[in-house]
């Protein structure tokens, strides 16, 4: 990375870390409305969307019948028949194709929504200075501001997308095509059933395996976890993670961070894998990393 590119990246990720800062996000966004609407929905997702007030917003899970992901995504309730379902940017099409297949006999509409915007703020000032979705990481305060025409708040500077990319991955929070695939069990992907499952709301297309889990103590055979690596380059997703000489995780992301000059990651881990673990070249532990 040439000198300017280093710079820039320190002092786009200090604004992230001690002050505020915004990024444009790329989310792919459809209605869903009439008059099934919500009994639909809170049919397919799994959260409680019959709970839902009208202007809030809700993460919640679109899964596979057999319990994996599809998307991610959040859903805004617009009023009491129309909802607004946006997701990371590319898995669109995915979500509109799942509902769409369970959408029988159904009053309800599905289209996409090519104008929805999202304007993510973060940093310690995030709820001074922006009003919209709380979107709190772990050690991160966060709020985004989505719509059809979202604004930069007045005086908060824009950052790049790597330096908002370096403080998601220390606050190990996944992200579709990452660390959420549609071979990933919810339960693997640390902190995300918490965030987006309801387990008081009733039944929902794809519980079985989630409520399974859950009752087993949440035990699934990897999780996600946080890396600090000594490497003086940014190893690729897909590499593996070796301790002992045998492979224990494989990393999906990675980034250079200017908090402590070492490569930080996320990694799916074996778990028979004890927190904090050397592995060769660096240290697997529990997330967040900051």
């Amino acid at each position: 990375m040439a000198d300017a590119d280093t710079d820039r990246l320190a002092e786009d990720y200090r604004r992230l870390r001690d002050d505020v800062g915004a990024v444009w996000i790329l989310r792919d966004a459809l209605r869903v409305t009439g008059s099934d609407a919500l009994a639909f929905l809170d049919g397919q997702l799994s959260q409680d969307i019959k709970a839902l007030a009208v202007g809030a917003s809700v993460d919640s899970l679109l899964l596979q019948p057999h319990g994996k992901v599809v998307a991610m995504l959040r859903v805004t309730r617009e009023d009491g028949d129309a909802f607004v379902l946006d997701t990371d940017a590319g898995f669109g099409d995915s979500v509109v194709e799942r509902l769409e297949r369970f959408k029988l006999r159904t009053k309800a509409t599905i289209e996409r929504d090519p104008d929805w915007k999202c304007v993510a703020v973060r940093g310690p000032r995030a709820h001074e200075v922006a009003s919209g979705v709380v979107v709190d990481w772990p050690g991160l305060a966060g709020v985004d501001i989505i719509g059809h025409d979202p604004r930069v708040p007045a005086d908060v500077p824009l950052v790049g997308i790597d330096a908002y990319e370096v403080a998601r991955i220390e606050a190990g929070v996944p992200v579709m095509g990452r660390e959420l695939t549609d071979e990933t069990i919810p339960a693997e992907a640390t902190g995300v059933v918490e965030r987006s499952v309801s387990f008081t709301k009733g039944c929902f297309t794809g519980q079985e395996l989630v409520a399974r889990i859950d009752s087993r103590g949440g035990n699934v055979r990897r999780r996600l976890c946080g890396v600090e690596l000594s490497a003086t380059s940014v190893p690729a997703t897909g590499s593996e993670l070796v301790a002992d000489g045998a492979p224990v995780g494989v990393i999906t992301p990675a980034a250079c961070s200017p908090r402590t000059g070492a490569v930080v990651a996320l990694a799916y881990v074996a778990r028979k894998v004890e927190l904090p673990a050397a592995v060769d070249g660096g240290v697997v532990k529990g997330l967040p990393l900051s």
